[in-house]
């Protein structure tokens, strides 16, 4: 199966596409999180944090509790199921969130890889570093999930990105809505 990563402009159109079996919504505090109909608690994780690397005077940084939650939420997610992740315009902190949930589970794939498959897979991703640094230690990764995002670098600038998914499991290639409805996949 896919994670699928979407702004929350798409969100409920991905939920209709995808049908996912969990949800994880990352948006700032201020914002009003997306209802999506059977969808509870235990299906749809949300966390108020600012998209920002650093602490800031008045944002609400990610810290290591709000990862700490987040991996707890993705361990009770199994990769035969889809998972869909967004944020305000999914290039940051969804995409950070997709790459800790394909290193949770895929313990033994090269966190090289895993991020190299999130960039064929979307030009404009750039993983939160904070986010993903966090998830690095609580997972004892030793710097190497850090390094990995380090190393693909800044996404293509973009106000939104458009839907993607890379592989809950390695070994297949990463699609877009498009590529699989016209091969006619759907879900």
């Amino acid at each position: 199966m896919r994670i699928w990563v979407s702004s929350l402009a798409k969100v409920h159109e991905m939920v209709a596409a995808a049908q996912p079996a969990r949800v994880v919504s990352l948006l700032s505090p201020e914002d009003s999180f997306p209802v999506l109909g059977g969808y509870d608690d235990g299906r749809h994780h949300r966390i108020g944090v600012h998209d920002i690397r650093e602490p800031m005077d008045g944002l609400v940084a990610p810290d290591g509790d709000h990862v700490r939650a987040l991996i707890g939420f993705l361990e009770g997610w199994r990769p035969e199921a889809p998972l869909l992740v967004h944020c305000w315009a999914g290039v940051s902190r969804s995409t950070a969130t997709a790459f800790i949930a394909a290193c949770l589970h895929n313990p033994d794939t090269d966190e090289h890889e895993i991020a190299m498959t999130l960039r064929a897979a979307s030009p404009t991703a750039w993983p939160n570093a904070r986010i993903v640094a966090f998830a690095d230690e609580l997972l004892a990764r030793k710097g190497r999930m850090i390094e990995a995002v380090e190393a693909i670098g800044p996404g293509a600038p973009a106000l939104e990105a458009e839907p993607f998914a890379i592989p809950a499991r390695f070994g297949a290639r990463p699609v877009s809505p498009a590529d699989e409805e016209q091969q006619g996949r759907g879900r």
